[in-house]
């Protein structure tokens, strides 16, 4: 009850508020408008969602912003190794490397946690400063800018379908995911049931820092393609990409 009283002040309040911008700047409830402001929302909407699963096991990851970094530094060096090639090295392989990465940087973050048993906050906070550092090692401090990036590459964030581009629609796509698998799968069941009370899930079989591990590699996995979508949309890769976005 208390939590859907919550649900319905919120989306009040976010009315309340998007009829006074409107009322401010007519222009706001455009549809150009709206779709500039999904799309400038779409990243932070993923992160925000892959971070909702560890906080949900009572961790918490500052790394999230410098996974997206090196991920996305890693995805333009990729494109750019196949700049001879015809259509560069695909959206396919950018999408499958990132994915992998971030899921690696991601379970490295779970391993600490689940085998060492170092508290969440201490564990990437360190990594994050790691993860920002071999940023500059793979890159040696320079920048991946448009003009050696491939097409397709830079495209498919800006691939639009019923009004909307491939960002937004990948930000609604993760929603939808994790809304019907918070609600019907037995992860789901044994996240919540790790986070809630991590004592009594351990007497029903559930290893909670092992649930811990999971979060961990999933929230690095959406990250690492946040990483290839961020640098596509911007057109460029460097240093301090999406610095302090944590």
């Amino acid at each position: 009850a208390d939590g859907t009283r919550r649900d319905i002040a919120f989306g009040a309040l976010t009315l309340l508020l998007f009829l006074t911008v409107t009322a401010a700047f007519p222009a706001f409830p455009s549809r150009r408008s709206l779709a500039g402001l999904l799309d400038d929302t779409a990243i932070l909407v993923m992160l925000a969602l892959a971070q909702m699963l560890v906080i949900l096991v009572r961790g918490i990851d500052l790394s999230i912003a410098a996974n997206l970094a090196l991920c996305g530094m890693l995805a333009a060096q990729f494109d750019r190794a196949f700049a001879g090639v015809s259509g560069g090295a695909g959206v396919l392989p950018v999408l499958v490397l990132t994915l992998l990465a971030g899921a690696t940087l991601g379970a490295f973050n779970g391993l600490l946690v689940w085998k060492l048993r170092l508290p969440p906050i201490v564990v990437t906070l360190g990594t994050m400063s790691v993860y920002r550092g071999v940023i500059f090692v793979l890159s040696g401090g320079a920048w991946v800018n448009e003009n050696e990036m491939s097409r397709g590459f830079l495209a498919f964030p800006r691939i639009e379908f019923l009004g909307l581009t491939t960002l937004t629609w990948s930000a609604v796509a993760v929603a939808a995911l994790f809304i019907v698998a918070l609600r019907h799968s037995r992860l789901a069941r044994d996240l919540y049931a790790a986070g809630g009370n991590p004592d009594a899930a351990s007497y029903s079989g559930i290893d909670a820092a092992r649930m811990q591990f999971i979060a961990y590699t999933i929230c690095g996995a959406i990250a690492g393609i946040c990483g290839y979508l961020w640098v596509a949309r911007f057109a460029v890769a460097y240093t301090d990409i999406a610095l302090g976005f944590e």
